[in-house]
C-alpha cells in the first residue's frame, strides 16, 4: 500500500535499479550513432491510428486563414485557440473566417463521419489547404493538436501531404495533480493543462484535499481553506483557491476538452479539515497543523451524523462547481478507520455523490467494501500488491465496475527516473521512461480475471510531496506523460525503439514551450 512509500523507498530503490535498465534504441546510423530522421508522420505523438503522406502538402502563409464555415460558436472558439496556437510559433496572423470554401485550414463537422467516434477526426491535406473532420468539437480540437505537430516549432512550413484518420483508444485518459502536499497555483495548473492537452489527455485529476493542506474554498466550512490551506509540506505557506478561481481554471480546461474530476479524500487523510474543526473529530478536539509525509493517522468520525452532514455540504459544493460527471472521494489509505466503519462511511459517502447528480471515482481501496452502482475504481497498485487484493479489484470488475489504471510502478510520476534524480520518491521502485510506456492497459490485470471492456482509461498521478515548483513539476512530468498519451490514445503494437524516436522528436517542440523535461540516456535526443 502506498504508506510504504514512506518508510521502505529507500530500501526499494537499489533492487529496482538493476531491473529496470533499458537499453538505447538500435537504429542509429552507421558512424555517427544517431538515428536518422522520422518523416512528419511518423513523428505523431501520440500515433493516430492510420496515416498516410501521398503528394505535395499545404503550405502555410501569411495569406491562410482559418475556416469554421457554418458550423456554430463552438467550433468558432476551437478555430479561435488553434490560430492562437499557431501564432505562437509561427509569427503568422491568421485570421478566423466563417466562410467553409477556399484555401487555408478548413475546420468542419460532420456527424456521418465514420469511424472517428466522439472524440476522432480525419485530417486531409493538399495544396490547397488543409481539412480537419470531425464528428464533434473536441475531435477538431484534437485534430488541430495533431496538426500543429505537423508544422516547424517556429516560423511558417508546410503542412506534408497525406491523410490522417484516428480515434483513441480509451475514453478517460487522465493526469493526476496533487495540490495539497504542496499548493500550486491556478495559472500554473492552466499551464499543465495546456500541456496535456496538445497530447490529447482529455481529463485532469485533481487531488486537493489532504493531511497537509486543504485547497478549495467551501462557503459552510470557511476554516477548511483559510485555516487547513494555510500550511504544507516542510512548513511552507500554503494556500487555496477562491471559488471563482476553480470556477475559471475548470472553464480553461474544458476550453481544451479537459474534464476536471475533484478529489476531497475520505475518511483518511483528513488531518487538515480535522485541524480546522474540533466537530470532526470524535473526541472534540481540533488537531494541529501537520507538514510532514506519513500517511494513514487521520480518520473522520464514523458514527457522528455531523460528518455526513459536512461531506454533503463540501461535495455539494463541489459539484455545483463542477460540470464533468465525475466526483473523487479517494478512500485510500484509511488505516484509522476499522473496516467496517469504512464500509458504513463509503455507503453514506457514494450516496450523497448520487444525489448531487455525480458519478463516483475512488481509489481501488473501496473495492474492499461496497462499490455503489456505477462506481470507478482506481487502481494504483504494482508488481508486488498482493493477489488477494487484486482479486477484489477483479470482483469489482467482474460486476460490471469500470477501471481506471494508474499502477504505481508505471504511471507514478512522482517516482524516480534513476538514483540521480533528485526530486521524487522510490517507494514502487524507479520508473524510467520506458517502464512508463512498455505495457499494455489491456492485459494489465488480465491474469487477475480483470478484462480489456473493464478498462475505462488509464491516468498518470503526480503527487507532490518532494516536488514544489513548476521545474520539479514538469521535470517529473516529461516525457513519461508522454507515454501515457499514446497508451491511452494509440492502438498499438507498442514498440519502445520507434517511439524513443517519436519522444525525441517532440524535444525541440518541449524546447519551444519552455517545458523542463529529462533527457533520459535510452531516448536518442537530436
Amino acid at each position: 500500500m502506498r504508506v510504504l512509500r514512506r518508510t521502505l523507498g529507500t530500501l526499494l530503490v537499489l533492487g529496482a535499479a538493476a531491473s529496470c535498465a533499458s537499453s538505447p534504441a538500435a537504429d542509429a546510423r552507421p558512424g555517427d550513432g544517431r538515428p536518422a530522421a522520422l518523416a512528419p508522420y511518423a513523428q505523431l505523438l501520440p500515433a493516430p491510428a492510420s496515416a498516410r503522406a501521398e503528394g505535395p502538402g499545404y503550405a502555410v502563409g501569411a495569406g491562410t486563414v482559418i475556416r469554421t464555415g457554418p458550423s456554430g460558436e463552438e467550433v468558432r472558439r476551437v478555430g479561435e485557440l488553434l490560430a492562437e496556437q499557431l501564432r505562437g510559433s509561427s509569427g503568422l496572423p491568421l485570421p478566423v473566417v466563417d466562410g467553409a470554401e477556399g484555401d487555408g485550414i478548413r475546420l468542419r463537422l460532420d456527424e456521418r463521419a465514420e469511424g472517428t467516434g466522439a472524440e476522432g477526426y480525419r485530417l486531409e491535406s493538399a495544396p490547397g489547404g488543409v481539412t480537419l473532420t470531425a464528428r464533434t468539437p473536441a475531435g477538431l480540437f484534437h485534430a488541430g493538436q495533431t496538426l500543429r505537430q505537423l508544422l516547424p516549432t517556429a516560423g511558417p512550413g508546410t503542412v506534408p501531404g497525406g491523410e490522417i484518420s484516428d480515434a483513441p483508444r480509451f475514453a478517460y485518459r487522465g493526469a493526476m495533480l496533487d495540490v495539497a502536499r504542496h499548493h500550486f497555483t491556478a495559472e500554473q495548473v492552466k499551464r499543465y493543462v495546456d500541456q496535456l492537452a496538445q497530447y490529447k489527455v482529455n481529463t485532469l485529476h485533481l487531488h486537493l484535499t489532504d493531511d497537509q493542506g486543504w485547497r478549495i474554498a467551501i462557503d459552510s466550512w470557511p476554516r477548511l481553506a483559510q485555516y487547513g490551506g494555510g500550511s504544507e509540506v516542510g512548513g511552507g505557506p500554503g494556500g487555496y483557491w477562491t471559488k471563482d478561481q476553480y470556477r475559471d481554471l475548470v472553464a480553461y480546461a474544458g476550453e481544451r476538452y479537459v474534464d476536471v474530476v475533484p478529489e476531497i479524500d475520505m475518511p483518511g487523510h483528513v488531518n487538515a479539515a480535522q485541524a480546522s474543526y474540533a466537530e470532526l473529530n470524535c473526541d472534540g478536539k481540533a488537531r494541529e497543523r501537520y507538514t510532514g509525509i506519513k500517511v494513514g493517522f487521520s480518520s473522520l468520525c464514523v458514527g457522528q451524523e455531523r460528518t455526513y452532514e459536512f461531506v454533503d455540504d463540501v461535495l455539494g459544493e463541489l459539484a455545483e462547481l463542477t460540470p464533468g460527471r465525475y466526483l473523487h472521494i479517494g478512500g485510500d489509505e484509511a488505516h484509522s478507520t476499522p473496516a467496517a466503519d469504512y464500509a458504513a462511511f463509503m455507503d453514506r459517502a457514494q450516496q450523497i455523490v448520487g444525489r448531487h447528480g455525480k458519478t463516483v471515482v475512488a481509489w481501488h481501496q473501496l473495492a474492499t467494501a461496497r462499490p455503489a452502482p456505477g462506481a470507478v475504481l482506481q487502481y494504483w497498485g504494482h508488481d508486488r500488491t498482493a493477489a488477494a487484493e487484486k482479486a477484489a479489484v477483479a470482483a469489482a470488475a467482474k460486476a460490471g465496475h469500470r477501471l481506471i489504471l494508474s499502477p504505481a510502478d508505471r504511471l507514478y510520476l512522482d517516482m524516480k527516473y534513476d538514483l540521480t534524480t533528485k526530486p521524487g520518491l522510490a517507494w514502487a521502485g524507479l520508473v524510467p521512461v520506458r517502464r512508463a510506456y512498455d505495457w499494455d492497459p489491456a492485459t494489465y490485470l488480465a491474469a487477475a480475471g480483470v478484462p480489456e471492456s473493464a478498462v475505462l482509461g488509464v491516468e498518470a498521478p503526480l503527487w507532490t510531496e518532494t516536488i514544489a515548483t513548476r521545474a520539479d513539476l514538469e521535470l517529473m512530468a516529461f516525457p513519461r506523460v508522454l507515454g501515457l498519451a499514446e497508451l491511452g490514445w494509440s492502438p498499438g503494437p507498442r514498440d519502445w525503439s520507434e517511439y524513443s524516436r517519436r519522444v525525441a522528436a517532440q524535444g525541440p517542440r518541449l524546447d519551444a514551450q519552455d517545458i523542463t523535461y529529462y533527457r533520459a540516456p535510452d531516448v536518442p535526443w537530436t
